[in-house]
């Protein structure tokens, strides 16, 4: 799953690794956004596509929960059923979009703790989190936000846990933001543009991500596990 993640570098960092070739109708802000313990609840850059393939970054809320729905907000939707399913079907259709971020957090048993670990690409490059979510994004809805779609772990990532984000190459990102993609093509994209596990690095980070009040870039920094 993904229950945590990293977005502390700037709005124009995150748009750079998509290269020139679109519109936007996002200000220009070279501020870092330093947010380094990213938690469900709080609001989130979102990176949507309107009808005239101009791209919109809006804070969205982590979380979703129709009004049907009087359990506690999802915040993750699985790849393998979520285009399929009654929760998530018209978001897979008409509520793509993108969590730029520079890893995410994923907890692992040592004995009878869990050890926090920080997984990012190996290059440092920002990650492309596939999402979907309740449009039209910049509404403010407080219940109805985004979910972060995940995948099966393979390789080395299942070490740390058995699900992690989707996470697509710069230009599957722009082609599954696209207003003219497919439900069926976002399924293909999903597959076919992901990043593989070998793209990923990862280290042990301190136990103080656990409290989303701790926001520092301290929480990143690689520590040794028995003093965590």
């Amino acid at each position: 799953m993904c229950g945590r993640f990293a977005q502390a570098q700037s709005r124009e960092d995150y748009l750079a690794t998509l290269g020139d070739g679109f519109e936007r109708a996002i200000p220009w802000d070279p501020e870092p956004l330093a947010h380094y313990n990213v938690a469900p609840g709080s609001r989130v850059l979102l990176l949507s596509m309107d009808e005239e393939d101009t791209l919109h970054l809006d804070p969205v809320i982590w979380g979703y929960a129709p009004e049907w729905w009087h359990k506690a907000p999802l915040i993750n939707a699985r790849v393998e059923t979520a285009a399929q399913s009654r929760m998530f079907k018209p978001l897979w259709q008409h509520g793509r979009a993108i969590v730029f971020a520079d890893g995410w957090y994923e907890w692992q048993r040592v004995g009878d703790k869990k050890q926090p670990y920080f997984i990012y690409r190996e290059d440092k490059a920002p990650l492309c989190l596939a999402a979907i979510g309740k449009t039209p994004f910049d509404a403010g809805s407080e219940a109805e936000g985004f979910v972060i779609v995940t995948a099966a772990a393979d390789e080395g990532l299942v070490d740390i846990h058995d699900r992690r984000p989707l996470v697509l190459t710069p230009q599957a990102a722009l082609a599954w933001l696209h207003p003219d993609t497919s439900a069926n093509r976002a399924d293909e994209l999903a597959h076919e543009g992901a990043l593989p596990a070998d793209a990923f690095a990862w280290h042990p980070v301190t136990r103080a991500v656990g409290n989303v009040k701790n926001q520092g870039p301290e929480l990143v920094e690689p520590v040794d596990k028995t003093h965590s």
